[in-house]
């Protein structure tokens, strides 16, 4: 086989792997803002309680902003953890927003960022399930997501034995 014939061969074979690279890979989902591309993710959160009531799975709502620092490395602990991924494709409707909404329950001790609250079917926002802190309670940091698991399993376990 002369050597411009090898060279051919390579470069199709390189070409055929990078093109079934592309076409198996899922292309980004923009509603999940890279807080997790396998993640079903609502628009509105109207639509969150519209969709939570129809399957009976609990809302989580994350509030964050784009350009905030602390917004960026909660997004990078929640995405980069497998079991929270899991459990917010499989047990939870998933909203995140960038601009708070008109629900007040919603912005119980403030409007600050990031905050993860928890809705369950009843229309409840669950004031039970908060952070470890006291002065921001729906606040969560990078090294806070055991305890965001546990929140996660609480809702969920709530939503079994009160509804």
């Amino acid at each position: 086989m002369s050597s411009d014939a090898l060279f051919f061969l390579i470069v199709l074979v390189a070409c055929l792997g990078t093109s079934f690279q592309r076409k198996s890979k899922k292309p980004p989902q923009t509603l999940s803002r890279g807080w997790g591309d396998e993640i079903t993710w609502v628009q509105t959160y109207e639509e969150g309680l519209s969709k939570m009531q129809e399957s009976q799975k609990p809302l989580m709502v994350i509030h964050h902003l784009e350009e905030c620092p602390h917004s960026q490395a909660l997004k990078e602990a929640f995405s980069a953890d497998d079991t929270i991924q899991k459990m917010a494709q499989e047990d939870f409707i998933m909203l995140n927003v960038v601009h708070d909404t008109r629900d007040a329950n919603l912005a119980r001790d403030g409007s600050y960022v990031p905050r993860i609250l928890f809705v369950d079917p009843s229309m409840t926002v669950r004031a039970d399930i908060h952070g470890k802190y006291p002065n921001r309670l729906y606040a969560y940091h990078p090294d806070d997501m055991d305890k965001l698991k546990e929140n996660m399993e609480k809702a969920t376990n709530l939503l079994r034995s009160e509804l």
